[in-house]
């Protein structure tokens, strides 16, 4: 049975068990893949028992959990591998920041998101995944919310194509966690597509309130970079330890994503600078054009003003004026106030005021 969907584990003890996170209505699966360059066998397990692996195998075996809101399936898959339990509680913890850990020569804890670009809406929706290496096998945990991220990988391993088959877990940690990396690089590309779009809309003056999806470009950068900066430093952390999980000939791979990161960081930076000059753009322009329209304004006030004063001393209606009693009076005041108001445009004109 699924939990109710939990918001904070304030208050509860440490390593306590709850899932944090939105509501998952399906239930958590398991399945265990094993290969080496000559092997390859791959199962759904229906019984929590029978997902125990050891490394002590000619193999590397591969247990993948999808769905961490079972406390129950968790709890059992950590007390079979002697996962701690706060390790545990950061599996269940979908707000859980990425991070690396080192447990001594036993394992090493890995947590990051996986993201998703929507292009209907124009959010990011992130997914909590979590790795355990061992020696010779890997335990992933991923949020039963989408398709198997992992599909590309698995289909490596079961085609025997690349360098999986012929390499530790270490190398699949890698190769994971280059899948992730690699999707974030596809998001930006596909940001990167839009803005420059809205750029160009912006500057042809084409696009009449592009101010929202400025904004919620701009947030969804920030929400981006929230999840991929901590990456830097958890992979110049793992490539500084000493760890025998982790081989000297996996390491070159792992520079090779730290590298990946740093680019994504810089192309998260580099957008972040041109949305904000892109509002800064639009702001502009929307001032400039009120100073316009003002300029316009005031202009035909100045011209009417004083034949506002003209019309005003002949409507006072006293009967000593003498000019009331022209008969061509109206047409030479008209005439008057006309060529007043052309003089007076041709000399804004001339002053550069319109």
């Amino acid at each position: 049975m699924t939990p109710p969907p939990n918001t904070s584990t304030f208050g509860l003890s440490p390593g306590t068990l709850v899932y944090v996170g939105p509501e998952v209505a399906k239930d958590t699966t398991l399945k265990i893949v094993k290969y080496n360059e000559q092997y390859h066998e791959q199962h759904t397990i229906k019984q929590i028992k029978d997902c125990q692996i050891s490394g002590d195998k000619p193999y590397i075996s591969w247990l993948d959990v999808d769905g961490i809101h079972e406390s129950g399936v968790i709890e059992a898959v950590g007390q079979l591998h002697n996962i701690h339990p706060l390790l545990l509680e950061d599996i269940m913890n979908t707000r859980q920041k990425p991070k690396i850990e080192f447990f001594n020569e036993t394992y090493v804890f890995v947590s990051l998101k996986m993201l998703y670009w929507h292009d209907e809406t124009g959010e990011i929706e992130a997914e909590h995944v979590s790795f355990l290496l061992g020696s010779n096998y890997l335990i992933s945990f991923q949020e039963k919310r989408t398709g198997d991220i992992f599909g590309p990988v698995l289909d490596r391993i079961k085609a025997s194509v690349g360098k999986t088959r012929r390499n530790g877990a270490d190398y699949l940690l890698f190769s994971l966690i280059d899948l992730i990396v690699d999707n974030y690089l596809e998001i930006l590309e596909r940001m990167s597509e839009e803005l420059e779009e809205l750029e160009g809309l912006i500057l042809a003056g084409k696009h009449k309130d592009p101010i929202s999806e400025l904004y919620n470009m701009k947030r969804q950068l920030t929400l981006m970079r929230k999840y991929v900066l901590p990456l830097r430093d958890m992979l110049s952390q793992g490539l500084r330890e000493n760890s025998k999980l982790i081989g000297k000939s996996t390491f070159p791979y792992f520079r090779d994503v730290h590298d990946h990161v740093i680019n994504a960081i810089e192309t998260i930076d580099s957008n972040r600078e041109l949305l904000t000059g892109l509002i800064d753009i639009h702001y502009s322009t929307l001032s400039s054009r009120m100073n316009t329209v003002m300029k316009t304004l005031t202009i035909y006030s100045a011209v009417f003003m004083p034949l506002t004063f003209i019309v005003g001393i002949y409507g006072m209606n006293f009967d000593n004026m003498p000019e009331l009693r022209q008969p061509n009076g109206y047409f030479y005041t008209i005439g008057g106030m006309a060529v007043l108001a052309g003089g007076l445009l041709i000399y804004f004109r001339r002053r550069g005021w319109m």
